[in-house]
């Protein structure tokens, strides 16, 4: 039986004043884990280092410290998803909103009264997912029709786990096949080989953390778990025949996906509505055999 992978609850940094801290620890208990920071750079440092994925920031703070710290933070961070919570008014408030929204912060939540936090809850909740994951989702969701639901529990595995995944044999295991038969599968069917799409993903995966300026070489490398960065430079050279920083130049997330459409469906949409690599459908569809549908 393949399954949707489970969810881990998220960790998110924050940098709230102390009362705002005790509410959102309140009202996220069993939902997500909140760090609690005092500085930008702290968080900064957290969000480079994969320890969180969600930044929480108090309009309150931003009225009372460091403008140019937050300022800072918030635009070396564009693809990450950044929540500001407004718990009090004063008469700064409307210039602060201003500059964070100019600074690319879409998401104000007044939690002035009970029915904010729900708010907030929600919106941390749709933001647990893995914020790359849901970039590619988005960009693949048109072809999800045009395959069989086997191979779209592929793709949706591939996208999931390539965060942290970089073998077929590790990805075979967490679908629960025996890697030398889903090779042997796709190569039967006429498609590249899981090996291709796990690599092409991994690096569409890290062009869009290269979007977050404040990421260097090293910090999309520990991301993506690469033992080192010399180590993820040589898995561009091979896939892509570019250096890591030329790469990083070249390529945005979206550009990166639409290669990964370009190269690994399109070609291959008629092979992809009948074949099912999980229960053993392999047989060609130009050699005139029946297949199955979703």
């Amino acid at each position: 039986m393949h399954e949707t992978p489970a969810r881990k609850l998220t960790t998110i940094s924050t940098i709230l004043t102390p009362p705002e801290q005790i509410r959102v620890d309140a009202a996220g208990a069993g939902l997500y884990i909140a760090e609690h920071r005092l500085e930008p750079s702290q968080v900064l440092a957290d969000v480079r280092e994969g320890r969180s994925s969600v930044v929480l920031l108090s309009v309150r703070y931003c009225e009372s410290n460091q403008w140019n710290d937050v300022s800072r933070m918030i635009r070396e961070i564009p693809r990450i998803p950044r929540i500001a919570i407004l718990s009090e008014e004063t008469l700064r408030t409307p210039q602060v909103l201003l500059h964070l929204g100019r600074e690319g912060v879409r998401d104000v939540v007044d939690v002035r009264s009970p029915s904010g936090w729900e708010q907030l809850r929600r919106v941390l909740l749709d933001d647990q997912a893995d914020w790359v994951e849901g970039l590619m989702f988005s960009g693949l969701e048109n072809r999800r029709m045009r395959m069989t639901s086997e191979c779209w529990l592929f793709l949706e595995a591939v996208l999931r786990y390539s965060s942290k995944v970089g073998s077929v044999r590790r990805l075979a295991g967490k679908l629960g096949v025996v890697p030398s038969t889903l090779m042997s599968r796709f190569y039967r069917a006429g498609l590249p080989t899981p090996k291709r799409y796990l690599a092409v993903v991994r690096l569409v995966r890290a062009a869009f953390l290269f979007e977050n300026s404040g990421f260097s070489i090293a910090n999309v490398a520990n991301h993506l778990d690469y033992s080192s960065p010399q180590s993820f430079g040589r898995h561009v050279r091979r896939v892509m025949g570019m250096t890591a920083l030329q790469f990083r130049r070249e390529y945005t997330g979206e550009r990166m996906l639409e290669r990964f459409r370009a190269e690994l469906v399109g070609p291959y949409e008629q092979i992809l509505s009948w074949f099912r690599p999980f229960s053993g459908n392999v047989i060609r569809e130009s050699e005139g055999h029946s297949h199955g549908g979703h």
